[in-house]
Parts: C-alpha cells; sequence; structure tokens
C-alpha cells in the first residue's frame, strides 16, 4: 500500500510514482507502465527508470535524517551512474538504499525491477543536504539564478 510522499513533487504526480517505502536508509517506488511511460519499442523509457532510481535514492537519504515531525533536509543530486541491463516491463518498482553518508553527503545505490522481479537497471548516486534557501524569482532578461525554497528533493 502506497504511503504518502512528505512533500509534493509535481514531476513525481505527474507520472504516477508512488511511495512504498521510506525508513532507515531505504526507500521504495513503484509505477505502473502505460503509454505515455514507453519508448518506441513499447518498454519503459530509460529516462523515467532514471527518474525512478533518482527518487528512491534521494529518499532513501532523506529518510536518515528524519526529524520529530517526519520532516527531512532537501537532498539534491549531484550525481549519478546508470547502468541498463533489461527492459522495463509492467509495474516496475525503484528501491534506494544509503551506502555512507556524511554531513552533507550521501552515498546511495538503487535499483529497478520489472514486474517478474528482474533487475532491468542499476544506478549509483551522490546527494548533497539542503536547507531551506530563500526563493526569488529573477526579473525579465535577468542573469541571476533562482534560489531554491522549500524541502526539496528529486
Amino acid at each position: 500500500m502506497a504511503i504518502p510522499f512528505a512533500f509534493r513533487i509535481p514531476f513525481v504526480e505527474g507520472i504516477g510514482c508512488e511511495l512504498q517505502r521510506f525508513d532507515g536508509g531505504h526507500a521504495e517506488v513503484t509505477l505502473t507502465l502505460n503509454e505515455n511511460h514507453t519508448n518506441s519499442f513499447g518498454v519503459a523509457h530509460g529516462g523515467l527508470m532514471m527518474t525512478l532510481l533518482d527518487v528512491a535514492m534521494a529518499h532513501a537519504a532523506r529518510s536518515l535524517r528524519l526529524d520529530a515531525q517526519g520532516q527531512s533536509p532537501g537532498a539534491v543530486t549531484i550525481e549519478m551512474k546508470t547502468s541498463f541491463t533489461r527492459p522495463g516491463v509492467g509495474r516496475i518498482r525503484a528501491v534506494g538504499s544509503v551506502l555512507h553518508s556524511t554531513a552533507t553527503l550521501v552515498f546511495c545505490e538503487g535499483k529497478v525491477f520489472d514486474e517478474y522481479d528482474r533487475l532491468c537497471a542499476h544506478a549509483t548516486g551522490t546527494f548533497k543536504y539542503l536547507r531551506d534557501i530563500p526563493k526569488s524569482r529573477p526579473a525579465a532578461g535577468s542573469a541571476d539564478e533562482p534560489h531554491l525554497q522549500g524541502p526539496g528533493s528529486d
């Protein structure tokens, strides 16, 4: 049974991803594939599988830093390496696990499995914990970089 995400991620909502586990350095997300998720071969698009890996690993990282209210700092992706082993079909799930963490960085591993529990993709990633940063919108034509705000995660 799906559990609610602790914060809203519009892109993840849009693809229909569901959170199944979020605790102790582990996270699991699932998705039932539909035509909008596939490539020209009719199997899970690689970008979709990378998104699921990114979300699962970032949530695994966040799950280590829960406060008394169940909130955690934001986690942003610093780098990610993905290997694809087979096409994803049916209901796919991505699991993320923390390998090592420091005060500001966390190193994770993720795997995507198809509905037959076969490995479809494997990834490693490095994530950085962030505090809330004030958000501002640059004026039209401004070269200023936008600032991030909120709980944040991939």
